[in-house]
């Protein structure tokens, strides 16, 4: 679950972004697609501990998607700082979403394999 916790921070460093990189006070649409994503990555990332919805991390990479075409292609070229974030974080969200969520667990393969060896001796 350590991928959720990384989502969850990134999440949280996307709502603090419009402050660090000082994004206009009128433009409502920068700052609607920062605070918007980050509420909905921190929310995917807490979702995917409760065992019914698992997998809604999966959900992250649509935001992803979004937070590197709006950077890319929301503004002029080349983008401002605050939009190269957007990139960079939805790089990062891409990578991290598709980390399942016990992959710091072996392969259960590994378990019986162990367990036949301890009966065979």
């Amino acid at each position: 679950m350590w991928a959720r916790v990384t989502e969850f921070m990134l999440g949280v460093w996307l709502a603090i972004s419009p402050f660090v990189f000082e994004h206009a006070e009128d433009n409502v649409l920068l700052w609607a697609s920062d605070l918007g994503c980050a509420t909905l990555v921190a929310t995917f990332a807490c979702l995917s501990y409760w065992r019914p919805t698992r997998y809604a991390h999966l959900l992250t990479l649509v935001i992803a998607v979004w937070l590197v075409g709006f950077g890319r292609f929301g503004a002029a070229s080349p983008p401002p700082p605050g939009m190269q974030n957007d990139i960079v974080v939805g790089l990062l969200l891409m990578m991290f979403a598709i980390v399942p969520n016990n992959a710091s667990q072996p392969p259960p393969a590994w378990f019986r394999e162990r367990a036949g060896a301890l009966f065979a001796e």
